[in-house]
């Protein structure tokens, strides 16, 4: 992969699809700017940009529910990454969801939580 081959928007980011390499499940999506991208490359976790806390993050290092990065791809126009993981934990989602795509368009909710988001983040505490 080169990084001069990707287009970053205005704000220096490139939508990440997360991705489960085994079942093909979509996990995520985030956005990564070039630092949180060669992060990701190197360590070999995803890492990302989070636009309301303006930094730099590893997916699971509160929660403990890492990425481990299986391939990297990108799209025909080099503006959007998919990302193939095997996710650490049981899931990716801070809701307590595997997946962050749960609800579908009628507002129902289609997956029930896998774990439960106060023990994890300890929101009620």
């Amino acid at each position: 992969m080169k990084l001069s081959d990707l287009k970053f928007d205005e704000n220096g980011l490139i939508p990440a699809i997360i991705q489960d390499a085994d079942n093909g499940e979509v996990l995520m999506l985030a956005y990564m700017n070039a630092e949180s991208l060669k992060e990701t490359v190197s360590s070999g976790y995803t890492h990302f940009w989070s636009r309301s806390r303006k930094k730099l993050w590893k997916k699971g290092e509160t929660s403990g529910h890492v990425q481990e990065v299986r391939h990297i791809f990108y799209d025909c126009d080099g503006d959007t990454l998919l990302i193939k993981v095997r996710q650490k934990g049981p899931g990716a989602c801070h809701t307590g969801h595997r997946s962050c795509f749960f609800t579908d368009i009628s507002g129902r909710e289609t997956e029930s939580t896998i774990f439960r988001a106060d023990d994890v983040y300890g929101w009620g505490k």
